[in-house]
This record gives C-alpha cells, sequence and structure tokens, in this order.
C-alpha cells in the first residue's frame, strides 16, 4: 500500500505532514488491496494495534430509518476510528511525543489512544475551551496548551510545537481508519440508499467514502450510497461552495453543534469532487437541531448535538429509501 497525495498524486516520502510538490493532503492508496472479513487485516500496514475496544458499535432500526450509534466507541465518539490506525501507526514507528489542535472529540480521541499508548500527548486548544470535552483531555493525563487567537494560530501553535504533529485532519492513517465505519454498514444493513454525515473538517465524509469505493470495487456493494453532509447555518462552508449559496462564517462560533466547526476546512476540495459525484449538501438551523436532539433522546438515544443535525436534515428533505444516519458523539460530552 502507498500513501499518496490526494491532489497531484505525489508519493509520501517519509513522515511529512503536507505533500512537498503541491502542499496537498496525503491519503492511503486502496488500489490492489483484497478486502478480508477480518477487519483488522484491511489494514496491513498495521502489525500490533493500540486497542481500546473500539469498532462494532450497533445499528437499529425504525422503519427505513436506521441509527448507526458510533458515540458508544471508547471515547464517546466516531473518532476513535481514526484514533486507533494513526496511534498504532505512529508508535510502530516509534513515535513518543506527539501534538494535536482540537479541544473537543478529535482532541479526547488522540488523548486517549495516546495514553494508551505510552507517548506524551500534547493538546493545543483556544483560549476559550472549556467544558466536558476539555475535562476529558484532561483526565487522560494529556497535557493541554491554551493559545490565544484563531483556529489557525492554534494549528499552527501545534505543528511547530517540536512533538509529532498527530493531525486529525492532515495525517492520512487518521482518515485511512474511519473507513471501518463503511465496512460495518454494509455488513449490518441489507440495503442502504443513502447516508447522513455531520460534516466539518471533512475526516468523516472522506473516511466513509474510500471505505464505501473500496467495498465497490471488491463486488461487495453495488454502488456507493448517497452521501448526505450535513450543517449548520453558521458553520456551512461545504453546501455554500456546493451549491452556490452565499456564506460569511461569523465571528464566533456559538451553534448547538459545537462539534461542527471548521469554517474554513483544508479539505474542501476533496469533499466537493466526491460530493459533487455522490451526493449532496443539506444546512440545518438551530431549531430543527434541537427538536431534533429531544426527539432521539425521547428513543433513548442520547447524543451530542451535532449528532442531531442528521435527522434534521432528513425531517427537512425527506428520505429516498433505507437512510442511515450517522450518531457521532455523545450526549454525555455536552456541558
Amino acid at each position: 500500500m502507498k500513501v499518496i497525495c490526494a491532489r497531484c498524486g505525489k508519493e509520501r516520502e517519509s513522515m511529512e505532514v503536507r505533500c512537498k510538490r503541491c502542499g496537498g493532503p496525503f491519503k492511503v492508496d486502496l488500489e490492489d488491496l483484497p478486502l478480508s472479513k477480518n477487519m483488522r487485516e484491511n489494514f496491513p500496514y498495521l502489525e500490533k494495534w493500540i486497542s481500546l475496544g473500539e469498532w462494532n458499535t450497533p445499528l437499529i432500526m425504525e422503519g427505513k430509518i436506521m441509527y448507526k450509534l458510533d458515540f458508544l466507541n471508547p471515547t464517546g465518539s466516531y473518532k476513535d476510528r481514526g484514533s486507533v490506525t494513526l496511534i498504532s501507526y505512529l508508535k510502530q514507528k516509534g513515535i513518543t511525543s506527539i501534538s494535536e489542535d482540537s479541544s473537543g472529540n478529535a482532541g479526547a480521541s488522540i488523548a486517549a489512544y495516546g495514553s494508551a499508548a505510552g507517548m506524551s500527548v500534547k493538546i493545543f486548544v483556544p483560549s476559550s475551551a472549556r467544558g466536558a470535552k476539555l475535562r476529558q483531555i484532561e483526565a487522560y493525563g494529556s497535557k493541554v496548551i491554551k493559545v490565544d487567537g484563531s483556529r489557525e494560530d492554534v494549528s499552527r501553535a501545534a505543528e511547530s510545537s517540536g512533538s509529532y504533529y498527530a493531525s486529525h485532519v492532515l495525517q492520512p492513517f487518521f482518515r485511512d481508519g474511519i473507513r471501518s465505519l463503511a465496512y460495518e454498514l454494509a455488513r449490518q444493513a441489507q440495503k442502504i440508499d443513502e447516508v447522513f454525515i455531520p460534516t466539518s473538517a471533512g475526516t468523516l465524509l472522506l473516511g466513509l467514502f474510500e471505505g464505501f469505493r473500496h467495498l465497490t470495487s471488491q463486488g461487495i456493494i453495488r454502488d456507493i450510497p448517497k452521501l448526505i453532509a450535513v450543517q449548520t447555518e453558521q458553520v456551512m462552508p461545504v453546501c455554500s461552495k456546493l451549491n452556490g449559496v452565499q456564506y460569511s462564517p461569523p465571528e464566533k462560533v456559538t451553534s448547538l453543534a459545537d462539534a461542527l466547526v471548521s469554517t474554513n476546512p483544508f479539505l474542501l476540495k476533496e469533499m466537493i469532487d466526491i460530493l459533487k459525484k455522490y451526493g449532496e449538501c443539506v444546512v440545518v438551523n438551530e431549531d430543527e437541531i434541537l427538536s431534533s436532539w429531544r426527539e432521539l433522546a425521547r428513543k433513548g438515544l442520547y447524543v451530542e448535538y451535532s449528532s442531531a443535525t442528521t435527522l434534521a436534515a432528513l425531517k427537512k428533505q425527506g428520505s429516498e429509501g433505507f437512510s442511515v444516519l450517522l450518531l457521532t458523539g455523545s450526549g454525555l460530552k455536552i456541558g
């Protein structure tokens, strides 16, 4: 398996974070990789796993609507699918000290898996960061470093920290781990017409797409399901670009969906390229999010507001068949 630039095709030379030729993101090239029923074997670059019991989350069905309970991963979010592959790979490469920039689910997940791997972990967060997710990061023993300024300032501080930059956005082995979600859905559901995806930085959308593309190339499924990216009125760069709608990000994001905060995602081009061919983008407002969150809670599904955007989008535009709603984060993280 090779790691190549998603934009120009240049092969990764070593452990660089961006392509040296064009500055683009790297991706794992799955060409000629046979699909195995043993999930671990679909990630042949890993010899030993730093596992906390991730994967195999439940899928429950209500008519033609399926809820994928990915908030039941070990740290309470789908991000563990990416952290297990990234951290296992970095451990294999002898990396002992890492940095990451996230005050949310990614930071908590990287902190947990990094700690399990015996690594020194520094998580860079905005100076305004607070709440349950930040306490979770600190509980794993990571050093939390608050940075004044913009989200870009936080990223730059993490990348220049002196530790290896284990960015969940830029690292290809993080994104690659998320294709495990597609394999599970194909095994659990007899038919999937569309998947509703909370969309921010793009790791979930891109990783899921690669998994479905692998499944189609191996003849396991006939077609890639329609991929429906869901964004909020405050954070809608993907929907704006795809649908040709004017969008000006707010100075400060105050949406209930606080896991969806990437107003200028680095992976925007890659998301747009996929959605033009395989999906669409839907915007939901705060009232729709809150109403859907309450509805999910009444079903016994206590999730983050960001997860509830999927139900809000389905209710807003209706369903075209058998629909999967990705419930990505636990409600226990609220507050």
